[in-house]
């Protein structure tokens, strides 16, 4: 389920292209769309951000896959960029309801809620997932017939199936009696306590979710203006190798400590971002995709060792609000940084946008290191005040 709602994250991806020359959008334009995620993902993290804890797991994730559906429909039947604002906002709030619910459903699944497993689950079938949409679209768009069409059937088909496996399984959260004021009134969920260990992961989630974002909304408009290489497929295959590389890492450190895998992740950022400069400036293909792979084993340390971070300090009664509050962190990262490169590129030119992102992402990567040294040198009595929120 976790897999096929963040497909529909990049399922777009490879097509913005088409829908700028369709509808004749800017840049800035594409950026804003692609920004409308975020806008349903804060709306549903800030006002639902908890409310699997009170209705139930599964519940809860039928209403993301139906929301999802509907998401679906609007980019099926686009007829303007406001059918693609629109769609996205639905995106947003389908996956963050589902990424909430979904991360603590697999955690109460597991044996003696094995939560490292249960980080490492989420992630890859995140990444997985937004590795899938990229791929399937692009090569569906460059090859197949009606390439705004083709994906979007199916996505919807594989969304009934997933459907149907989540009808049957196991509810792990006992719905319980509550008001509806109470359950939507707005809450970013993180108790005093763990603040100070909080601050890092979260600091990590955003800075590594910017540079996804990038990837995700601009990178066919930088191949095919600045690298001249207009294949829809090249474009879907390269997002797809960075999160590919991304769920590889994931695995192959799965024994790492969450902490370590996400200083490891935040160092790996710095060289990932220079390099990503560089390849802007000598236009090269082969280096764009060493340097995806290289960003790609960053974010997958950096993601999987934040939520894993995360997941070992929520409570038990309250892990859906404080890893919907994570993503929250998340999301933002995830689309306000591109806005600005979209502004920018239009004011100063696509480098100067670039270079200034990647110091912005630097500057965000320096304190979150800074914030998870802070925290790991800190007195026990620090990280033990009353839970308040």
């Amino acid at each position: 389920m976790i897999g096929t709602m963040f497909m529909a994250s990049t399922l777009v991806t490879p097509l913005y292209v088409l829908y700028q020359r369709a509808f004749g959008f800017s840049t800035i334009a594409l950026t804003i769309i692609y920004s409308a995620y975020v806008v349903g993902n804060l709306l549903a993290l800030l006002f639902l951000g908890r409310i699997s804890d009170a209705l139930g797991r599964r519940r809860v994730v039928l209403w993301a896959i139906t929301v999802a559906a509907a998401s679906t429909a609007l980019f099926l039947f686009a007829a303007g960029p406001e059918s693609l604002w629109w769609g996205r906002a639905l995106s947003g709030v389908a996956i963050a309801l589902a990424s909430g619910a979904g991360t603590a459903w697999i955690t109460e699944l597991l044996p003696d809620a094995d939560r490292p497993r249960a980080a490492l689950i989420a992630t890859t079938a995140n990444f997985i997932g937004l590795a899938i949409g990229s791929l399937i679209a692009g090569c569906l768009a460059q090859y197949g017939p009606a390439p705004l069409k083709l994906p979007f059937i199916a996505y919807a088909v594989l969304l009934g199936i997933v459907a149907a496996q989540i009808a049957r399984t196991p509810e792990t959260v006992a719905p319980r009696a509550t008001s509806l004021a109470s359950l939507l009134a707005p809450r970013i969920g993180i108790p005093r306590a763990i603040l100070g260990s909080f601050a890092a992961p979260a600091i990590t989630g955003f800075a590594t979710f910017s540079l996804i974002g990038l990837y995700a909304a601009l990178l066919p408009s930088l191949l095919s203006q600045r690298l001249h290489v207009a294949n829809l497929a090249v474009a879907g295959a390269i997002v797809s190798e960075l999160f590919a590389v991304s769920t590889a890492a994931m695995i192959a450190t799965r024994h790492l400590a969450g902490e370590r895998a996400m200083r490891h992740g935040l160092a790996l950022l710095i060289p990932g971002l220079a390099l990503l400069v560089v390849t802007d400036i000598l236009a090269s293909l082969p280096l764009l995709i060493v340097d995806t792979a290289l960003v790609g084993i960053a974010a997958g340390l950096g993601y999987r060792g934040s939520l894993q971070a995360v997941n070992r300090i929520a409570p038990p009664e309250r892990r859906a609000e404080v890893v919907s509050s994570y993503f929250i962190a998340c999301f933002i990262g995830n689309s306000v940084p591109v806005i600005g490169v979209g502004w920018l590129s239009a004011a100063r030119g696509p480098l100067f946008a670039l270079c200034v992102f990647a110091a912005l992402v630097g500057a965000f990567v320096l304190l979150a290191l800074a914030a998870a040294r802070a925290h790991s040198q800190a007195p026990p009595s620090a990280r033990t005040s009353a839970t308040v929120d």
